[in-house]
């Protein structure tokens, strides 16, 4: 083997930091000690992998196309390192629990915090790092390794990652409680409505226009909103309707704000997934946290 963990650690950080005088302050080198690492790799690899802007280094394109694939090993090193007990003689389940978790807004907002406080409530010193993007974010964090998994609410377009079937959800169309809507909304009204819509990429807009274009075949009006309790409020307010999840409109439902709308749809719902990158391990307490089969993300 020609190149070095270590080197790969300093790409990394470099990646991370900008600068090699950043990076080995994280690193706890010298300057000139992490240069010469870097300046090392590159001469025995097919190109350079970072361009030179001033003082900064930024990856080019063949840096950028090896960093995930360096991220996977150091984190598969680390990973073995703490199997083998390197550095300490404690018993591996008494070490600190630490999970990174990326899920799609409904799913990071409604559906992951009483599960996380049940964690939390038997692992007091567990920690849990929540990031909560769209669907197209929650993959691309998988893809960079920033998360053990992500939980999204739309198809994953993107190829080379695990993606399994987590639970449904269920969807409810909702407009505002004082809404001049008939009882029944027959399907001309609801195509003719101005819709609430959350932006391109997102998995809860992927499900609506899956669900509701087969029959309304478009949306006369439309509003473009960057999040589900945006969606939420302007539905309150009247702005228009919503097909969202009934989870994360409880809450209105309950004050009265919104109502459900009975309509000749058929019932929707949508699948939620898990997405993985094959070379991660997943923490067993975090298939366990998720209901999920431990002998599917046990091992990478």
């Amino acid at each position: 083997m020609h190149l070095t963990l270590r080197q790969w650690q300093v790409v990394v950080t470099i990646a991370d930091a900008g600068t090699t005088a950043a990076a080995g302050q994280r690193l706890g080198l010298s300057q000139s000690a992490t240069s010469a690492a870097l300046n090392e790799l590159e001469g025995q690899v097919a190109a350079p992998l970072f361009d030179r802007i001033g003082r900064r280094l930024v990856l080019n394109a063949h840096g950028r196309a090896l960093l995930a694939p360096a991220r996977a090993l150091l984190d598969a090193a680390a990973e073995l390192e703490t199997q083998a007990g390197v550095g300490r003689a404690l018993d591996p389940s008494r070490l600190p629990l630490r999970l990174r978790i990326g899920a799609s807004t409904t799913i990071g907002n409604y559906l992951l915090p009483g599960r996380i406080a049940t964690l939390l409530a038997a692992n007091p010193q567990a920690e849990v790092d929540l990031r909560i993007g769209n669907s197209a974010e929650v993959v691309a964090a998988v893809q960079r390794l920033d998360v053990d998994l992500g939980l999204i609410e739309g198809p994953c377009h993107e190829s080379g990652l695990q993606v399994l079937p987590w639970q449904r959800d269920a969807l409810v169309i909702v407009a505002a409680a004082s809404a001049e809507l008939p009882a029944h909304v027959d399907l001309p009204t609801l195509a003719g409505a101005r819709w609430l819509l959350r932006e391109p990429g997102s998995g809860t807009r992927e499900a609506v226009e899956q669900g509701l274009l087969p029959h309304l075949h478009h949306f006369a009006r439309s509003m473009q909103l960057g999040s589900t309790e945006a969606i939420k409020q302007a539905a309150a307010a009247g702005l228009g309707i919503a097909c969202l999840s009934r989870l994360a409109v409880a809450d209105l439902l309950a004050l009265g704000s919104l109502r459900i709308l009975d309509t000749p749809l058929p019932p929707l719902s949508r699948q939620l997934w898990v997405v993985r990158h094959p070379g991660k391990r997943v923490p067993p307490p975090l298939a366990e946290l998720l209901a999920l089969p431990p002998a599917v993300f046990d091992t990478a």
